[in-house]
């Protein structure tokens, strides 16, 4: 069974962002422009609108004007906006607009001072409505609906997507018409990402929905511009400070006109302008600036081999002898759940460990017996498995003087004869005199705690093995490629 969530994204260490000049964060600034692209009757829709405006709990009337709605929503285009243009242009900071295409048409004013001021305007889709419940070929002509109206009414193609209401298809949708530089449909990251579907490796730029005035109009949420201010300031401190100390990474702050252009929050968005500009080392950037940046610092691989997307021969192959001589862990953890969080070395050691213990103790005592003696007769007759000739040979066991090697003998003999199984440890962890004192502390045990002892070495040395086997491909083709939610 595959998973397609990947919940491992770039896992403890990210990649170094690289902004230019150095800078510790990259700060950009949304302005969601939906006035006139809302749900209402008057657009051909079934109801009115009942979603982000002051009327908090407001719910759609079928087949009825909302005056009180459409008016708030005419407030964000006759003062909103204006007054969040006048804060822009006069502060000098670049702005991604994301444009609802039925919004834009019906604003020209608006987008003629976008344009001016040099602001990006991507696609916020055609209608400021639901898509989660649209059939995958009504949204694909709606995006295409979108692409044209925005490019009639701006003279431009967009080159950044973000639906907001959408639907699990929407990524994969855009994906596929193509010509995008990024698209903002997930939340899963403070870095960009690239996302692969249909052989095509599409760039996501992650949104917010916290550090964003949306929840102005949501329960649980700001109350006043302070609130929003101080949510602010604490998201850039941390990030900052993640920037200064070697992890520098992207912060988005959402805003819309009928929300945070209300005289009695704009000013909370004013002073966060300040404290930002008051700090060195900070890129404040469109987001088309963003994607620009990271596919030429962060381009995408080519399309590798990944554990979890492998065909289950290919995938026993290569993974059946991480455990000794025991496939079927491998035939198991095929048939189980891997997701994007198994294809690293440490995701995909625990798809094979977890089978490894959900096993019988026959199961695993098997694995245990199919081990070899410490430079026992298999290594003399140079028989090993591969992994297991390189492993011993790090320890050097293979070459001992002639006391050590009937020593260990010796202990061989009578830990097989006391326990039923060889002595295992994973060598790579210990030196030659380590391993020899490791066994005579653990021929003391009695069996059950041998046998844990022994099945935790044996886990032990499938994540080496695992380390080992990623490190070499690393080198070449890596086998870890991400893909996205």
């Amino acid at each position: 069974m595959r998973y397609c969530r990947d919940m491992h994204g770039y896992g403890q260490t990210p990649p170094a962002a690289e902004w230019p000049n150095d800078a510790r964060i990259a700060v950009q600034f949304v302005l969601n422009y939906e006035e006139g692209g809302e749900n209402c009757v008057l657009h051909g829709d079934a109801a009115s609108e009942a979603f982000l405006s002051e009327i908090v709990g407001a719910s759609q009337w079928p087949s009825q004007r909302h005056w009180n709605m459409e008016s708030v929503y005419e407030y964000g285009a006759r003062a909103g906006f204006w007054r969040l243009h006048r804060l822009f242009t006069e502060k000098q900071l670049p702005v991604t607009v994301y444009g609802v295409a039925t919004a834009l048409q019906r604003s020209p004013a608006q987008v003629a001072a976008m344009l001016e001021a040099g602001w990006e305007i991507a696609s916020h889709g055609l209608k400021w409505v639901e898509h989660k419940d649209m059939a995958p070929g009504v949204e694909h002509a709606a995006i295409a609906e979108a692409m044209r109206l925005h490019t009639l009414v701006t003279g431009e193609r967009p080159r950044g997507w973000y639906t907001g209401r959408c639907s699990a298809n929407t990524v994969d949708l855009v994906t596929e018409f193509g010509g995008f530089d990024y698209i903002s449909d997930t939340y899963a990251d403070d870095l960009p990402y690239w996302y692969e579907h249909g052989g095509h490796q599409q760039l996501i730029i992650p949104y917010t929905l916290d550090a964003n005035d949306m929840r102005f109009a949501t329960p649980q949420g700001f109350n006043s511009g302070d609130q929003f201010f101080s949510y602010l300031k604490d998201s850039f401190d941390a990030l900052y400070a993640e920037g200064a100390a070697g992890s520098p990474k992207m912060m988005s702050i959402g805003l819309h006109c009928r929300l945070i252009g209300r005289p009695g929050r704009v000013m909370a968005l004013a002073r966060f302008i300040d404290y930002v500009q008051s700090h060195e080392k900070v890129w404040i950037a469109r987001r088309i600036d963003i994607a620009e940046h990271w596919a030429k610092t962060h381009p995408p691989k080519p399309a590798t081999e990944r554990p979890s997307q492998m065909p289950e021969a290919e995938f026993v192959e290569r993974f059946g002898g991480i455990f000794e001589h025991s496939p079927w862990i491998a035939q198991r953890a095929f048939a189980g759940e891997l997701s994007p969080a198994n294809d690293t070395a440490i995701g995909l050691h625990a798809a094979l460990a977890f089978q490894f213990r959900a096993a019988s103790d026959e199961e695993r005592f098997g694995v245990l017996t199919a081990h070899p003696d410490l430079a026992g007769k298999l290594a003399q007759a140079k028989r090993l498995t591969a992994s297991s000739t390189e492993e011993q040979a790090s320890a050097g066991l293979d070459a001992l003087t002639t006391e050590e090697h009937a020593r260990l003998t010796d202990l061989n003999n009578r830990y097989v004869t006391k326990f039923g199984f060889p002595f295992i440890i994973a060598v790579r962890d210990h030196t030659k005199s380590g391993i020899l004192a490791a066994f005579e502390t653990r021929i003391e045990n009695d069996r059950d705690a041998e046998f844990a002892a022994a099945c935790r070495q044996v886990e032990r040395i499938a994540l080496l093995r695992l380390d080992a086997m990623f490190r070499d491909a690393q080198a070449s083709h890596p086998l870890g490629q991400r893909t996205a939610a």
